[in-house]
């Protein structure tokens, strides 16, 4: 049940998000060659469809969301193309397919990283179906899961503690911004969209943190363990580039302890919703074993 809701979600989010780049294309041909490339080159749409099933979690409808979706993917898009970039990860592979900037160049990435990025906020001023004041309050968990309290914050400790060690709190501070806080941004957008009670918001806040824990922890390990061509990236990178990690850290065992940990606290917090979280709860716990 998991992979086939997954699926048609994924599916509602690739048809609109073409629907999106179609509406208004860049004005430099290149440009929109290189956004395209990136934005629709596959992946989990993990963002996307939390964000719906955190609508459907309390009683909305993840359909009537899409453009909202569409916003957090081109977000997080634009934060793969930069995160790639020479000056940063210096990546060649991503999602199976050559980096933006082996392409593109990059300058020609960055401005596609750029673009991705503002376009997202026009995209979701457009979201209908949800009040003035609500619109502002997920335009404002956007642009903080996005900037220098969230992900923008969280890179920069990653770029300043290349060759050297961190302490966990550390790299949990780096991680909450990097990965957590567009987890954090997609399922309270959903919630607040679908008119959640401050009770639910609560309950699905601490879903979403502990999602980002586990989903961080498993990505290290998978860093570790995990097989090039069924993740769509070179694996090692993390000790390539003399990075602190929950598995350097600690331990590979000790390190998914933590992540089952977290997937379990995650699926406690889902307590209060029942039946109706079912999709979100099988979502977290299906992270710690997976393999991309």
């Amino acid at each position: 049940m998991l992979k086939e809701e997954w699926a048609e979600k994924r599916q509602l989010v690739e048809a609109a998000l073409q629907k999106e780049l179609r509406k208004n294309p860049a004005v430099n041909e290149t440009l929109a060659a290189s956004m395209q490339y990136s934005l629709m080159a596959g992946g989990k749409r993990l963002r996307p469809v939390l964000l719906m099933a955190a609508a459907e979690t309390v009683g909305g409808h993840g359909e009537d969301y899409l453009p909202m979706a569409c916003a957090i993917e081109m977000i997080h898009t634009y934060s793969l193309i930069h995160d790639d970039l020479p000056a940063m990860d210096n990546d060649d592979y991503r999602r199976g397919k050559l980096t933006n900037h082996k392409v593109y160049g990059a300058g020609m990435a960055t401005l596609a990283g750029d673009a991705l990025l503002t376009m997202a906020f026009e995209v979701m001023l457009r979201q209908a179906g949800a009040s003035a004041a609500t619109l502002l309050a997920v335009v404002n968990e956007m642009s903080i899961a996005a900037g220098p309290y969230g992900m923008v914050g969280g890179q920069a400790i990653d770029l300043e503690s290349e060759n050297q060690q961190i302490d966990m709190k550390r790299l949990r501070q780096m991680h909450m911004g990097k990965t957590g806080a567009l987890f954090r941004a997609a399922i309270r957008s959903g919630a607040l969209l679908a008119g959640a009670s401050n009770e639910a918001l609560t309950a699905l806040t601490r879903y979403a943190e502990q999602f980002g824990l586990a989903f961080q922890i498993t990505d290290d390990i998978l860093d570790v363990t995990g097989d090039e061509a069924t993740i769509g990236k070179p694996v090692g990178s993390d000790v390539r580039n003399h990075k602190s990690t929950y598995v350097t850290l600690t331990s590979l065992p000790e390190a998914r302890r933590l992540a089952q940990e977290a997937v379990d606290e995650a699926s406690a917090a889902l307590a209060p919703f029942g039946g109706k979280a079912v999709f979100l709860r099988e979502l977290v716990q299906y992270l710690v074993s997976r393999d991309q």
